[in-house]
Parts: C-alpha cells; structure tokens; sequence
C-alpha cells in the first residue's frame, strides 16, 4: 500500500444547484479495502458512480495512477482498470453462472456479437470462467439457472462478473445489502479472498462488515468529507458518532 492508485481532488457534482458532492478529496491506496460510509443522503453513491464514470463531475479531478478518468463514460472507466458491483443485481435468469462469465470474458474481443453462430466460439473462455466460478465459491452452481441462485450467491456472481475485467480497483456498492448473517459472513470471506492483489473500495453501511474489512475509512456527511482514518479511530470520533454510528441503521 505504497500511494494512492484511486485519487479525486476537489470533486463537486451539482444536481440543479444542490451540491450532493461538496469539494471531496479521496486518496485509496494502492492494495487497499477502503470503506465509504455516512448517513443517508450523506453523497455516498453519487460520490460512487463519479468514480466509476456513471455521472460526470461539476468540479474536481479524478485519477487512476497517472491516467485522467474524468468525464470518461463508464466503459472506458472499466477498461482502464475500475470496474464496480451494483447494489441491485441485474443477471439473466435462464443463463448459468458459467455461460454469464464467459460472454463477459467475451466482451471487448467482438466475439459477444457472433456467439449465437456456436457455443465453440466462448469454449476459449472456459477455463477462465472456471477460475472465477471457484474464487467466488460457485463451482457447485456454475450450471444451474443464474435465476434459482439465492440472492447472496447472485451477489457473487455478481461480483465474479466485475472480476472478469481482471480491474486494479474494484468497487462493491453495498455488498452485503439485504442479507442474512450467514450471507453477510460469507460475502466478508469473499471480499478478503477477492482483495489479494487489487484494490477494493465499498460502500457499505454495516458498520460490522467495515470493521473486518476496511483498513481505511471515509466518513461523508451532507457531501463533504466529515472525518477518515482507520476503523478504530472513526468508531470513537464525537462527530461520527452524532452523524452515523448513533443512526438507527447502523450495527457497531
């Protein structure tokens, strides 16, 4: 974790002149999990989706390394490196976990636009979406309708698709959103498995998933960074506590 791979340098995102992101500064470093936190409204996903290239900026910069990102539209983000989980799953029911990785490993090489002429035409990319399947712990249901997965294993899958751009940053837009304890815990194990080698950046707000994962955290609050530093740290900041930890969505 020698320097920041992800910078943004005073970003503003005005919506009809409310400012929903408010002068953020960011620095994620390199091999790092670094968690965006804050009440709702706090400008977390609009912050979220200027990374990822989903909304341009008003104001500010954003960089990937040496390279700009600002204003590029989101595919371009992605090739350069950043791809993004959302937090509403969007899969096609009928097709398998393997048959989804293996167009997505297919994109970008032309042969997405001709794979209907033979299924010989993605077996280049078998072995690759067996890899993927066996990071995330899908093996078992790499066959199966994306459809009858359970909805922390559709998150996994998910997350396997934004693998597949093989990113230097990866961002998980609330990860473990709507799921059990048993879920929660195997997302958690999942996200330690996938962060060796990359950089993980998410928006999350259970605070006990933050406090396992992140090494890093960013506190907004009405679009402006309010406090950042290690977990231990942010949990007992007198302003954190008032503007997040004491919310009642929040888990210590």
């Amino acid at each position: 974790m020698d320097g920041p791979v992800l910078r943004a340098q005073g970003l503003v995102k005005e919506f009809r002149g409310f400012r929903a992101v408010d002068g953020v500064d960011l620095d994620v470093a390199d091999g790092s999990v670094h968690a965006l936190v804050g009440p709702n409204g706090a400008g977390k996903t609009t912050l979220f989706n200027l990374l990822t290239g989903f909304l341009k900026p008003s104001a500010g910069r954003i960089r990937l390394h040496e390279r700009d990102l600002t204003g590029r539209r989101p595919e371009h983000v992605a090739r350069l490196g950043v791809a993004r989980s959302f937090q509403i799953t969007s899969l096609f029911a009928q097709l398998t976990p393997r048959e989804h990785l293996q167009l997505a490993l297919a994109g970008g090489t032309g042969v997405t636009w001709r794979f209907w002429r033979s299924d010989r035409s993605l077996e280049r990319f078998t072995e690759r979406a067996a890899q993927l399947l066996e990071e995330v712990g899908l093996t078992a249901q790499a066959d199966v309708p994306a459809g009858t997965l359970s909805y922390g294993r559709k998150r996994a899958l998910e997350l396997a698709l934004a693998l597949a751009l093989d990113p230097k940053v990866l961002l998980l837009d609330e990860p473990t959103a709507g799921m059990g304890v048993e879920d929660i815990d195997r997302t958690v194990d999942l996200v330690h498995r996938v962060r060796r080698g990359r950089t993980v950046v998410m928006v999350e707000h259970n605070m006990s998933v933050v406090s396992r994962l992140a090494d890093r955290v960013t506190v907004l609050q009405s679009g402006r960074v309010l406090a950042e530093g290690p977990y231990e740290e942010i949990r007992d900041d007198p302003r954190v506590v008032a503007a997040y930890l004491g919310d009642a969505n929040a888990e210590h």
